[in-house]
C-alpha cells in the first residue's frame, strides 16, 4: 500500500511555539513513551545496521524495528492530521505561511525521511539530536542551547560526508535539499533570528 509522508523543521515565534505546545507536546510525548519505542531506541544505538544497500537480500527483524522506530509516531500523526482534533491540521496550522528560509520540508512516496536521515547519520550522532525521533517542538532557548549538539551531528570531514551521502537514500530534484543539509541550516537561522523551531514527521496521504 502507498503511502505519501513529509518530515518539516519549520521556525516560529516563541508565542507560536507556546500556542502550539498544548497540543503538540503531549502527542510527541505519547510517541515517545510508547512500549516498544524505547527498545527499539536501545536495540539500533547498540548494534547499528550495515549498508542500507544489503537490507533487500539481508531483511531481518532489526531493520523492520529500525522501520517502526523512525516511521511517523501513531500519536503525533493523529494530531497533525486532525484525527485526534478536527480543529487543528498541520498544513494550516503550522507550516502555512512559512517561507523556504524559515522551513526545511522532504517530502517522498513510500519513504520516510527521518528514517534515512537517521541511518546516514548513525546511533552516535542521531542521539545528539533533540526531540525524538524528528519529533520536537523547541523554545528560541532550547534552540540556541541545543544548536552546539545539532553541529556536531552535521559536521562531517569529507570522508564521513561521503559515507553519510551512501547512506542516504531519498532521491532529490535538482536544488532540493537532502536531510543532512536543512536541519542545520533551520537550526542556524532560528538561533541567529532568536525562533522555535517545530519538528514533524506525517503521513500526508
Amino acid at each position: 500500500m502507498g503511502f505519501i509522508s513529509a518530515w518539516a523543521i519549520s521556525a516560529h515565534t516563541d508565542e507560536d511555539i507556546a500556542d502550539l505546545a498544548p497540543r503538540l507536546l503531549p502527542a510527541m510525548r505519547a510517541d515517545r513513551d510508547s512500549p516498544d519505542a524505547p527498545r527499539r531506541w536501545q536495540d539500533w544505538q547498540r548494534a547499528p545496521l550495515p549498508d542500507h544497500r544489503t537490507w533487500y537480500e539481508n531483511h531481518g527483524p532489526e531493520i523492520e524495528s529500525f522501520h517502526e522506530l523512525t516511521a511517523p509516531g501513531a500519536h503525533v500523526d493523529d494530531m497533525c492530521g486532525g484525527r485526534t482534533d478536527p480543529s487543528f491540521y498541520v498544513v494550516d496550522d503550522v507550516w502555512d505561511g512559512r517561507s523556504e528560509d524559515l522551513m526545511f520540508l522532504s517530502v517522498h512516496s513510500k519513504e520516510y525521511a527521518v528514517s534515512s536521515l537517521l541511518h546516514a547519520l548513525g546511533p552516535s550522532r542521531a542521539a545528539l539530536l533533540p526531540g525524538w525521533c524528528g519529533t520536537f517542538l523547541l523554545t528560541p532557548a532550547q534552540v540556541a542551547a541545543s544548536l552546539p549538539h545539532v553541529e556536531r551531528a552535521f559536521t562531517f570531514t569529507p570522508d564521513e560526508r561521503a559515507a553519510a551521502e551512501a547512506q542516504d537514500w531519498l532521491s532529490y530534484a535538482p536544488g532540493e535539499e537532502s536531510v543532512l543539509d536543512g536541519p542545520p541550516r533551520l537550526w542556524r537561522t532560528a538561533a541567529r533570528t532568536g525562533m522555535g523551531l517545530c519538528g514533524l514527521s506525517v503521513h500526508l496521504t
